[in-house]
């Protein structure tokens, strides 16, 4: 009996590992903490409507998943021939197409659901026109070209913005300041992933880094442009509200040390610097939305 129940306690742990790994749970968190920091940039901290911080979470979580299991049922015989995805569900064979669509779209109606119900319209909206931007359109193109990373960078630039319309049930200009720091960033961040991944992608014909020289001298010029760009950009939304000086300061520093990786990328061109340069991508964002709070 004991022997039985173990055996059923790891295939639980297996599955629920499987979900997890199919809806990407652990970047969907970087996703939610944007649309978070968007709802609370937002509000006034007295007037904090803990349910609709709930639903925002719930929703957030639920919409990202989907689109990644999606993006993971469209991919996987590509996903089979890159080393870093071949152990996912559905190309390793542990998860059956059928299933992982049912999870997909059950994650995806309730998710665009519960936002547009529980919160308002405006953000079903935006839930939804994320959802259908990253599986209709972002997807298909990763093997046209590096018009795929801008197209991309739309869905991946919502999530601040819906947490704003959450709380206020409307769009203006801040919000769509906070939609261009994140929408800027992407393009930094993304390419970094790209040129460290750059022969597991070329394996699947993903050609996603801006230059046709690959890893080159004009590519991680294109990504230094980016990142220098993003410096001016990440100061509008609190030039337009706050006009805090530390944090007009500490916003500045924090792009200044992200431009200093991309900088080391253009001398170097190396994987190594790239990885840097993705992982200060990575602290960069979520510090500077944290700044934004204050």
């Amino acid at each position: 009996m004991r022997a039985r129940s173990a055996s059923i306690s790891v295939s639980v742990k297996s599955k629920v590992l499987d979900y997890a790994q199919l809806t990407k749970m652990r970047l969907a968190w970087l996703v939610v903490l944007s649309a978070l920091t968007g709802y609370f940039f937002a509000l006034d901290m007295a007037y904090i409507n803990w349910v609709q911080i709930f639903i925002l979470i719930l929703g957030g979580f639920m919409v990202t998943g989907s689109s990644n299991a999606f993006n993971q049922i469209i991919e996987k015989d590509l996903d089979k021939l890159m080393n870093r995805t071949s152990d996912r569900p559905l190309p390793d064979g542990r998860m059956e197409v059928n299933e992982a669509f049912w999870v997909a779209s059950i994650l995806g109606v309730f998710g665009v659901a519960l936002l547009w119900i529980g919160l308002n319209p405006l953000s079903g909206i935006l839930g939804l026109l994320a959802l259908f931007l990253y599986v209709a359109i972002y997807t298909p193109l990763k093997r046209v070209g590096p018009i795929a990373v801008f197209v991309g960078a739309f869905p991946g630039a919502i999530p601040p913005m819906l947490g704003y319309v959450a709380a206020t049930n409307e769009f203006g200009l801040i919000p769509g300041l906070l939609f261009a720091t994140q929408f800027i960033w992407q393009f930094p961040h993304f390419w970094a992933i790209a040129w460290k991944a750059d022969s597991d992608y070329t394996k699947a014909g993903f050609r996603l880094l801006p230059s046709s020289s690959g890893k080159s001298k004009m590519t991680a010029f294109y990504i230094l442009i980016y990142a220098l760009f993003l410096i001016p950009i990440s100061l509008f939304p609190i030039m337009f509200t706050t006009m805090s000086t530390f944090v007009l300061i500490a916003t500045t520093m924090m792009g200044a040390g992200f431009a200093f990786y991309a900088i080391r990328l253009y001398q170097q061109g190396t994987d190594k610097a790239a990885l840097n340069l993705m992982l200060a991508s990575f602290v960069y964002l979520p510090v500077v939305q944290l700044l934004y709070l204050i």
